[in-house]
């Protein structure tokens, strides 16, 4: 990828040079088709530009070579560059800690790459994860999408599987949220009834008190008469009885 990467700029650089060189070319050439004459005949062709040989004489080096050059009337310009080749690094870094007796090191190594890993998952046998292994590294490794490889499908995989729950778990609170408003309103409708039955209860006690005062002033006031005429009763007694005392 890396490669690909460093190909494209240099040969985006290079077509860019080009074209600044043919641009001052076509002026230099106009400027000499404006002379007459001349006595004198200059070769004003540059260099012929060349690619640098680049090599890498150590077989065991993860590095490749790539060389370039542009050449125009007016100038010529040449490069060379080394690219390194970070999974033959791997590689060979994997192997070098195997060979040292480090297979859960070695193996760490090459779950970097995100080809290794999906494999490696795929077979039931997931990459180790700080220090754990087995199904403890498979449940740490599901705690933490995020630190997997960036171009795994498992990835992938689990963060659309992430985006679904959470999509799921959105609609489950929006349905809650429908449902206590839902409930807010009754229980509102509810207390509604409930203060208007107990307005109404009020009142109707109101009314049976006063009913029950009033009938106790009646009845108070009926008492208060009978009293009265009993006094007038026993008044009207005493004075016959009075007189026939007197006589006899």
């Amino acid at each position: 990828m890396m490669i690909k990467r460093i190909c494209f700029y240099l040969s985006v650089a290079l077509i860019a040079i080009m074209f600044a060189f043919i641009l001052t070319a076509k002026d230099v050439s106009a400027a000499d088709s404006n002379t007459v004459s001349s006595t004198v005949v200059t070769d004003k062709s540059v260099p012929t530009a060349s690619a640098p040989s680049i090599v890498v004489n150590n077989s065991d080096v993860c590095k490749s070579a790539a060389a370039a050059s542009v050449q125009t009337q007016v100038l010529g310009f040449a490069t060379g560059i080394t690219i390194t080749d970070e999974n033959c690094e791997r590689i060979k870094l994997a192997r070098s800690l195997y060979g040292m007796g480090m297979k859960v090191a070695a193996i760490s190594t090459l779950c970097m790459d995100s080809r290794v890993f999906d494999a490696m998952w795929m077979a039931g046998t997931p990459c180790p994860y700080m220090g754990k292994i087995g199904n403890e590294a498979l449940e740490a490794w599901n705690k933490n999408i995020g630190l997997l490889p960036e171009d795994s499908d498992i990835r992938a995989m689990k963060e659309v599987e992430i985006a679904i729950k959470e999509d799921e778990a959105k609609e489950v609170a929006l349905q809650k949220k429908k449902e206590i408003k839902a409930q807010e309103k009754t229980n509102k409708i509810e207390a509604t009834k409930l203060k208007e039955q107990e307005r109404l209860r009020i009142k109707e006690e109101e009314k049976a008190n006063n009913l029950k005062l009033k009938q106790q002033q009646a009845l108070s006031e009926n008492r208060k008469e009978r009293s009265a005429d009993g006094e007038k009763k026993g008044k009207s007694w005493i004075i016959p009885l009075t007189a026939l005392l007197w006589l006899l």
